[in-house]
């Protein structure tokens, strides 16, 4: 009798335990992220996230906004790196300058940790530092448009495409000066 009660308990419990709690966990559709979706496939339906949950561009007119907003971020990405060029030509000729003051100083011995000394570009912290922040904002802008072509949104990633193309049509002169010289 006391086997009976326990395993009409367990009985009752373990069917406790299986009802049905009003999840869904079917992984059939886009998947759900509070107020957009995220289809797996390339398309051109509005609704996507756009690196937060609140940024859903839903109607046209958002869609059409954002796909702008894009485009001027990827000519924004392109200029940094035109002026980018441009500090890295100009800081080449800073840098040669110093070290030939610094040649023309002090005697050269054949060492050769006076040999790498000579070749290599003196640490400037107002170049080195600007330097190292221009390319952590190009590093952070070219991770924003990798998450925004992981979208698999059409419009966004033509947008950047395009944006990148005119960018390097204006600016593209001036990113290229530093390996003209």
């Amino acid at each position: 009798m006391n086997w009976q009660s326990l395993a009409l308990c367990l009985l009752c419990l373990s069917q406790r335990c299986l009802a049905d709690n009003g999840m869904d966990m079917s992984m059939d559709d886009g998947m759900s992220l509070a107020v957009g979706n995220m289809l797996a496939y390339l398309h051109f339906t509005p609704g996507d996230n756009l690196w937060f949950l609140g940024w859903v561009p839903k109607s046209s007119g958002a869609m059409i906004g954002t796909c702008i907003a894009l485009f001027m971020l990827a000519l924004v990405e392109r200029w940094i790196a035109a002026c980018r060029g441009v500090m890295e030509f100009h800081w080449g000729q800073q840098a040669n300058i110093i070290t030939s003051n610094k040649l023309h100083t002090l005697p050269t011995p054949s060492s050769p940790i006076s040999f790498i000394k000579r070749f290599t570009p003196p640490f400037i912290p107002a170049h080195d530092i600007t330097r190292g922040v221009i390319f952590a904002a190009q590093a952070l802008l070219g991770y924003l448009f990798m998450l925004t072509v992981m979208t698999y949104q059409l419009g966004f990633i033509l947008s950047l495409v395009v944006g990148l193309g005119v960018g390097e049509c204006l600016f593209g002169r001036f990113s290229s000066i530093t390996h003209a010289h």
